[in-house]
């Protein structure tokens, strides 16, 4: 294997890695961005007030995206156990 095939299949890994956590995060970060607006508007400077709302917001996704997840992992992984062979030469 040279170092060109590990630098792909590892692209490929941070690509995925990227893909698949941009959705959670990003509704992690629209959570926190209308409760910080909230509190400045209501000038509650409570530091603790985001926490449970961005959990629920992060396990929703979850439960939403899950599937989906689930599927680019797991195909990207039966391709590196399809390839093992490639990979050890």
């Amino acid at each position: 294997m040279s170092i060109d095939d590990v630098t792909a299949v590892a692209g490929e890994a941070l690509y995925l890695i990227i893909k698949t956590a941009a959705p959670v995060l990003l509704v992690s970060l629209v959570i926190g961005l209308v409760i910080s607006i909230f509190q400045t508007v209501t000038s509650i400077q409570e530091q603790t007030l985001t926490f449970v709302p961005k959990i629920i917001g992060v396990f929703l996704a979850i439960i939403v995206l899950g599937h989906w997840m689930m599927n680019g992992m797991t195909e990207f992984m039966i391709r590196l156990w399809t390839d093992f062979s490639i990979y050890i030469r």
